[in-house]
């Protein structure tokens, strides 16, 4: 199968890889190339076909194993595979690069409910110190003094605002965000189809049919378009039958006639597929699971804005003057800090269905960009979110606070807005 491969994306790690080969006087190389993007857009699966291409050869780490229960695990895999791919250097005389996929699911933060372990800053410190010394990689509990070989680190993730600043910044990390626009998308997709007999029209009907979808989603639909085929077999073999059929059986591996490609059918399908995403959008069974949860937090609040209300009515409780202070500062409990367009920005976020939370730094914080998390608003209702997060905004007085939005679906930053400053 003949596979596309967007210039931008070949254009971009080809010369990262090469430049980190070169030996170019007064020049200091980012020694990272973070690439960053939508799910399903293929940065992974470009990258293997632009490293066969080349004719590079790739140490693979999984976002996945950047934990373990022992600390400082993760942090020594990734010496011993960046010093793996130096040896290849040595060894094969040929290019290798080092490739993490996912960093930013296994060492960076959405929110407060994410996990902050040793390992953790131990990943970020263990890259941050290679990007610095990359000839000089050592293995815990040993010293060895001969230099190694220059080895290019290359990263995917989501989103890179998730990870420890320091490590991406633009001496160590060079960032590249991947979106396909609509001539890869074709080129990709074609790549796809390329068997099945679809012309370069059809396509783009495809393609445009569906526009807001990842490039997995055409290879999903592809996948798709064999299963009444595959469920024939099943019940001809019967599904009591069908593991002794496949998995330890003397016969000839089962043969499958090339199914329908037709354009009508594949935007049929999709159409099913895209149906079955949008109805996990409007179940959100989470919201019904933690119905509890909510309602303790919103009575919790509501609470607390009664007691401090009435703490100002009390001396003056038989008076006119005294209910309309209380009202007062119950209204101004609810907008303490946020301003008319931050309260409309807090609108727009919640009825397009991303999540709220918030972020706390005090002066040193802010300057090295190391702020703590002061956890997510998970209901929808903008009167109660604005009086949530008023609330702790009151909490966090003489401290520097800003506002996140956050896409629930990608895990990905919208909106980063300091709300309040000291003083």
């Amino acid at each position: 199968m003949t596979y596309y491969i967007a210039p931008r994306f070949r254009d971009k790690l080809a010369v990262h890889i090469t430049k980190n080969f070169l030996d170019l006087p007064n020049v200091r190389l980012p020694l990272i190339l973070g690439i960053h993007g939508r799910k399903g857009e293929g940065k992974s699966f470009q990258c293997e076909l632009v490293f066969e291409q080349m004719g590079v050869g790739v140490v693979h780490i999984s976002g996945g194993e950047l934990e373990s229960p022992d600390a400082g695990d993760p942090g020594r895999l990734i010496r011993l595979r960046y010093r793996e791919a130096a040896e290849m250097i040595r060894v094969q005389g040929r290019m290798c690069v080092l490739m993490i996929n996912d960093l930013d699911a296994g060492a960076g933060r959405v929110d407060r409910t994410t996990q902050y372990t040793v390992n953790t800053q131990l990943v970020n410190a263990t890259l941050m110190n290679i990007a610095d010394h990359p000839t000089d990689v050592q293995l815990p509990g040993s010293y060895d003094a001969t230099p190694l070989h220059r080895v290019p680190i290359l990263v995917t993730g989501n989103d890179f605002s998730t990870l420890y600043a320091p490590l991406i910044r633009d001496g160590r990390m060079e960032k590249f965000y991947w979106e396909p626009d609509r001539e890869d998308r074709i080129g990709i997709v074609n790549g796809i189809f390329a068997e099945d007999g679809l012309s370069r029209s059809e396509v783009e009907q495809l393609v445009d049919t569906f526009p807001n979808q990842s490039i997995d989603f055409f290879g999903a639909l592809r996948s798709r378009i064999y299963d009444e085929q595959i469920l024939q077999f099943i019940h001809e073999v019967g599904l009591d039958r069908i593991s002794f059929r496949i998995v330890k059986s003397t016969e000839a591996p089962p043969q499958f006639d090339k199914p329908n490609f037709h354009i009508s059918r594949l935007i049929e399908f999709g159409q099913v597929m895209l149906g079955e995403q949008k109805q996990v959008e409007v179940m959100g069974l989470v919201t019904e699971y933690n119905k509890a949860l909510q309602d303790s937090n919103k009575a919790a609040s509501t609470s607390l804005i009664q007691h401090q209300s009435s703490q100002e009515v009390l001396p003056n409780s038989n008076s006119s003057n005294g209910g309309k202070k209380g009202t007062t500062h119950q209204q101004s409990l609810l907008n303490i800090g946020l301003d008319s367009e931050t309260q409309e920005q807090i609108r727009e976020l919640l009825a397009q269905g991303y999540r709220l939370s918030l972020e706390y730094a005090n002066e040193r914080r802010v300057r090295t960009n190391t702020w703590q998390s002061d956890g997510t608003f998970e209901g929808n209702d903008p009167t109660e979110a604005i009086a949530d997060l008023a609330q702790r905004l009151a909490e966090h007085q003489g401290e520097y606070v800003r506002l996140i939005g956050i896409d629930p679906k990608v895990k990905r930053r919208v909106l980063e807005k300091i709300i309040q400053r000291p003083n």
